[in-house]
């Protein structure tokens, strides 16, 4: 059995400013303003290990995923929403309902060894594609129970969202 990853969110996701931002995050604009919270947020959890984000205090589960660019072979480091499952961490490329997928996810799919930064850890892992039709749907209810803008972004795109399971 592999190892636990560590569980870490600070914050709350019933408290008054949480209630407001996930339904201001599903609208186009909601999008916009955290995609340009995106470097800034990158940098906060790279300087603090990963135990603060900027969507701290909503009480988002964000991670740090570094991947291995796909054709500059340099790394790449993007924060993420997650969802927990003891040994495995999923995450999924909404891109914001975008039409075309983030790029980190063409990286998983041509090296799927990537690294995490979460609660303070250097953590390496392997990603592998749910591909299981089941699998995606249970995963995917429990990001949009983290938030409403899961089912805006889905919404906003015919592509499908990838969904990958990173392990140790």
């Amino acid at each position: 059995m592999s190892q636990q990853f560590p569980d870490r969110i600070w914050g709350s996701r019933t408290n008054l400013l949480s209630r407001i931002a996930s339904p201001f995050a599903a609208t186009k604009l909601g999008s916009l303003v955290i995609r340009k919270l995106t470097p800034l947020d990158r940098k906060v959890l790279q300087r603090t290990g990963g135990k603060y984000t900027v969507l701290g205090p909503i009480g988002a589960p964000v991670v740090l995923l570094t991947t291995t660019g796909r054709k500059s072979g340099q790394p790449r480091t993007t924060p993420l929403l997650y969802v927990h499952d003891g040994d495995t961490l999923y995450v999924i490329g909404s891109n914001f309902g975008q039409e075309h997928h983030p790029a980190w996810t063409g990286n998983l799919l041509a090296n799927p060894a990537a690294e995490i930064i979460l609660a303070g850890e250097r953590i390496p892992v392997r990603a592998t594609r749910v591909s299981d039709e089941a699998k995606q749907q249970e995963i995917f209810a429990r990001f949009e129970e983290t938030t409403q803008a899961y089912t805006a972004y889905r919404n906003r795109t015919a592509r499908d969202l990838r969904i990958f399971a990173l392990t140790r």
